[in-house]
């Protein structure tokens, strides 16, 4: 392996693998995770189909996520370095850095957003004022992005004393707010009840889970590298992610079945305690959005050539963005190009996982950082993300596109397992046919 690429981890910089599994925890409990449950049980899911599509989605993410996270326990690089691997340096940089720092820079400005439209809202509310005025919600964002990117630029043990204080306070309050829920509208017999004449299908609820964490599962290197084993780095994403998910999810289509809403903060505040609710929506919100500016700015740092000693620079330039987004509503024509973006970054883990797994064995003296464009790579990503899309539904968004080319739009199992599928297996056929480029250099 070549060595000083200025992203290594050091010994003293490891972390233990219940550090870790809070961050993923953490990043596991938020609104956008009970609105997938709710979207299950809208879709007309049993509830024993519900939770067995939480646990093969979820498990699907944690067999990428556990090899990923491995090969950067074992190299001590993000993934946005890691990938040079199996794309070359030129590829990485460019593609790579480029589609994660976008991705994680929206992420952050449409979380910034909603806890500032919520924030300014039940303030409002409390205060007697009626509707938050346009003024509120920009400033709203813009004082909750600056403080979720504070905490972002501490780097990872500011996510995590972040996380040991949040999530314990999160599972209460989301807890408090079902028993309440159930009590109040004679939940249990709503629950009883529950008998959908019609369901979108397993499929659908896989699909959904799977989305739900496609990037999380990805740029798992970021932090799996802090672990101090491979055997940490399983334990820290099963248990990180797992419970969290099946919780947070199942939480969500019980409050939808019994409410008739998935949201917390909404829920609370009609049960008379919405200082609780806006607690719960802020924690949530502060807890996801953190790995999202750190990792979009290590993603840029990597783009713009930087070692990891500027990330607080470039965290800084990438939550300042999305703050800026967040604040002046430029994030609603975003929001469709970031699902495209969830279609085209999971088909990384195929690349990454069979250039360190089955081309170099698993072994960290065999790995190889690159010069230039690797094509077996950059092509095979490319193959696996087209087919994400297609096989995913995403290019549905776009009619105009799907009458001229109705090919675009085929349907079939998990468009983002899909991909990662196919760039797995074609990187290990191009690798044997095509020359791999130079190592880089020290």
């Amino acid at each position: 392996m070549n060595k000083q690429s200025g992203f290594e981890i050091k010994a003293e910089q490891r972390q233990s693998w219940q550090s870790i599994a809070l961050v993923w925890a953490g990043g596991m409990i938020c609104v956008p995770c009970l609105m997938v449950g709710g979207v299950l049980s809208g879709g007309g899911l049993p509830l024993p189909h519900i939770v067995a599509a939480i646990l093969i989605g979820y498990g699907l993410i944690c067999a990428y996520m556990i090899f990923i996270g491995m090969a950067a326990c074992d190299t001590g690089l993000p993934v946005s370095v890691l990938a040079e691997g199996a794309l070359g340096r030129k590829g990485a940089r460019y593609i790579i850095s480029t589609l994660l720092a976008i991705a994680c820079v929206g992420w952050f400005g449409i979380q910034s957003a909603t806890c500032g439209q919520a924030f300014a809202t039940m303030t409002a509310d409390m205060l007697g004022l009626g509707a938050a005025s346009p003024a509120m919600v920009v400033v709203s964002s813009i004082v909750w992005g600056v403080i979720m990117l504070v905490t972002a630029c501490a780097g990872f043990k500011g996510l995590k004393w972040l996380n040991y204080l949040a999530v314990p306070l999160l599972v209460v309050v989301c807890l408090y707010g079902l028993i309440a829920g159930i009590v109040r509208n004679d939940g249990a017999s709503a629950i009883m009840a529950y008998a959908p004449e019609q369901s979108s299908g397993m499929v659908f609820g896989i699909s959904m889970v799977v989305a739900s964490f496609a990037l999380g599962g990805v740029i798992s290197a970021d932090y799996c590298r802090f672990a101090k084993s491979r055997a940490d780095v399983v334990k820290s994403s099963i248990l990180g992610v797992i419970p969290a998910g099946l919780f947070m999810l199942l939480t969500g289509a019980l409050m939808s079945i019994v409410t008739g809403q998935y949201d917390i903060s909404a829920i609370l505040a009609s049960l008379g305690v919405p200082l609780f609710g806006l607690i719960a929506l802020v924690l949530a919100t502060w807890t996801t959005n953190v790995t999202n500016a750190y990792s979009g700015g290590l993603a840029l740092s990597n783009l713009l050539g930087f070692d990891e000693s500027r990330f607080k620079i470039t965290t800084g330039i990438a939550g300042g963005i999305g703050t800026l987004l967040a604040a002046f509503g430029l994030l609603n024509a975003f929001q469709g190009f970031l699902s495209l973006m969830s279609a085209l970054i999971p088909p990384l883990a195929g690349v990454i996982i069979a250039g360190y797994w089955v081309v170099g064995r698993g072994r960290l003296d065999r790995f190889q950082r690159r010069e230039g464009f690797s094509a077996p790579g950059v092509i095979a990503f490319l193959a696996g993300a087209v087919l994400a899309c297609i096989t995913g539904g995403t290019f549905a968004s776009f009619p105009a596109l799907l009458a001229a080319a109705p090919w675009l739009n085929i349907p079939f199992f998990v468009g983002p397992v899909n991909g990662i599928v196919v760039s797995l297996v074609l990187y290990m056929v191009l690798d044997k046919l095509m020359p791999a480029p130079a190592p880089a250099e020290a």
